[in-house]
């Protein structure tokens, strides 16, 4: 049964280097602690080579000019761990979630899907390249020899079944205590445990894993005990267990703190657009898109010169729906910045959290014989274009609500829905092909009129704003009386009129209102 292990050496520099690419060329330091306590608790190669190691302290390590340093984050390493786990979890359903920089998948029944050994671990590896991490990929028989082999062997290895000892003698014994000797979760008692049993073994002149293969296990079990005879079975291959699989909740999120607050919008969506495509990275290796991005912005605490106004840990959150799942990081930064330049922070920005809701990507077959509709991405976009010139609550598709009121409509978000198909009839009905058919113009806002009464009925109408809306009224029906929301402040009780008005030789039908609460008349609208 084959098992894949998943490894990334020096994990606080991978993750530092996964929020900033452009550190790939530079020497890099890890400082952890507090001022002015701060020491180095990991470097790469680049600064290794200049002399820079862990232990060092801050003041020691920037003695080297062209040494970045930064902080450990766990924000940072704990949005690479989740990138472990979904690159782990996009090739296998069981995978063990080992340690902050190791992942374990069970690969039985994987080859028939995904090919051949070989072709699954540079497959993982190239994922896990394009999450941003760098990462040893290692394939053996047993969950234990593939996390010592991609701890000991940098790159793909493979190791075929039965030749576990022969792979693995050439490793230095350090790779069996590499877990508790570099976790700095782990106890003091284990790293000293750890240490005494590797400096037995230098003692004894074991100084790689073939030695220690070769002792003999009564002599080894009784100097060593059981945790010798442990460590023998893991130099020879042989040890053997069930994963744990590991089930985490899809949470696709991301975030990042800075060092000095940003103020302008640009370094803003220079950074959100390198949040947004590790994301779209993580949900496109689980074969996912999202409908909703939330945005967070935690704000510097500013302070008036007058002490009039403060701003104390404020948090500035905007959520960004969409109409249908996409996975387009380039859509979602032109979303945001719109949505932004509509509604800015107002203060400096000091951390950036991006979280993702997963959905299922669409799927959709266009007809051979409908109209080609616009993409939802750019129609999106246009929208939110539009939203930003003229506001957000006048762009949508009107929503009829239930209620008599004659303006009861809201502006709800629009959806390009596909087109159905209506039942049509074969033959129009006689009645419905004579009748005339009359739309109502609408005045926004209700021109109000002058109305004057005989017996309580309208005989002649004047607007003093619209003067071709006057005359005297030839024709007229109703009142129709409507009212409703007789239980809120907004209650509105109504008599309408269709009339028909003379000015001169022209006749104009309207429609005459009179507010039965105010005690106004309006003309709302007229027919044309």
């Amino acid at each position: 049964m084959p098992f894949a292990c998943i490894y990334v050496p020096n994990f606080p520099v991978a993750a530092a280097l996964r929020a900033e690419p452009e550190l790939q060329a530079r020497a890099v330091a890890i400082l952890e602690g507090k001022p002015p306590l701060e020491k180095t608790i990991a470097v790469n190669d680049k600064a290794a080579r200049m002399g820079i190691a862990p232990g060092m302290t801050k003041a020691q390590a920037e003695l080297c000019a062209e040494l970045a340093l930064r902080p450990r984050s766990a924000l940072q390493e704990s949005a690479a761990h989740a990138a472990l786990l979904d690159c782990a979890q996009s090739f296998s359903p069981c995978v063990e979630d080992a340690a902050c920089d190791t992942a374990l998948l069970d690969l039985a029944g994987m080859e028939s899907l995904l090919g051949p050994l070989p072709e699954i671990s540079r497959a993982i590896h190239r994922r896990t390249t394009a999450l941003g991490l760098a990462a040893h990929v290692a394939v053996a028989s047993n969950p234990d020899a593939a996390v010592l082999a991609a701890r000991g062997f940098p790159g793909v290895t493979v190791i075929p079944a039965g030749k576990e000892a022969e792979q693995l003698g050439s490793l230095p014994t350090e790779v069996l205590f590499a877990d508790r000797l570099e976790d700095s979760q782990k106890e003091d008692d284990q790293k000293k445990a750890a240490a005494r049993l590797l400096e037995t073994l230098d003692r004894w002149g074991i100084r790689n894993l073939r030695g220690l293969a070769a002792l003999p296990e009564v002599s080894l079990s009784e100097r060593l005990g059981q945790e010798g005879l442990r460590l023998q079975q893991l130099a020879r291959g042989t040890a053997s267990r069930t994963l744990v699989p590991v089930e985490t909740p899809p949470v696709f999120e991301e975030a990042v703190e800075l060092e000095h607050p940003i103020v302008l919008l640009e370094p803003l969506a220079f950074l959100l657009n390198r949040l947004l495509e590790q994301i779209c990275a993580r949900l496109g290796s689980r074969a996912l898109a999202t409908q909703e991005l939330r945005l967070t912005l935690e704000l510097e605490n500013l302070t008036s010169s007058n002490q009039q106004s403060a701003i104390n840990n404020q948090q500035f959150a905007r959520t960004l729906r969409l109409p249908l799942p996409m996975l387009d990081s380039k859509v979602f930064l032109k979303l945001l910045q719109l949505d932004l330049n509509a509604h800015p922070p107002g203060a400096p920005i000091m951390k950036i959290h991006l979280a993702a809701e997963p959905a299922r990507p669409r799927s959709a077959q266009g007809g051979l014989f409908l109209p080609p509709s616009p993409e939802p991405e750019k129609l999106e976009l246009t929208l939110a274009r539009i939203a930003g010139m003229v506001g957000e609550n006048k762009v949508g598709a009107l929503e009829l609500l239930d209620t008599h009121h004659p303006d009861g409509f809201r502006m709800r978000r629009f959806v390009a829905e596909v087109a159905r198909k209506t039942p049509q009839k074969k033959t129009p009905d006689s009645a419905a092909a004579t009748a005339a058919v009359t739309a109502l113009r609408r005045f926004r806002p209700p021109l109000r009129v002058n109305v004057t009464l005989e017996n309580g009925q309208p005989v002649r109408v004047v607007c003093p704003k619209k003067k071709e809306v006057q005359g005297d009224v030839l024709w007229k029906a109703g009142p129709w009386r409507a009212s409703g929301d007789w239980w809120e402040r907004e209650a509105w009780s109504r008599d309408e009129w269709d009339l028909a008005l003379r000015n001169g030789d022209a006749v104009s039908f309207y429609r005459l209102v009179h507010d039965l609460l105010g005690g106004g008349w309006f003309v709302e609208g007229t027919y044309d």
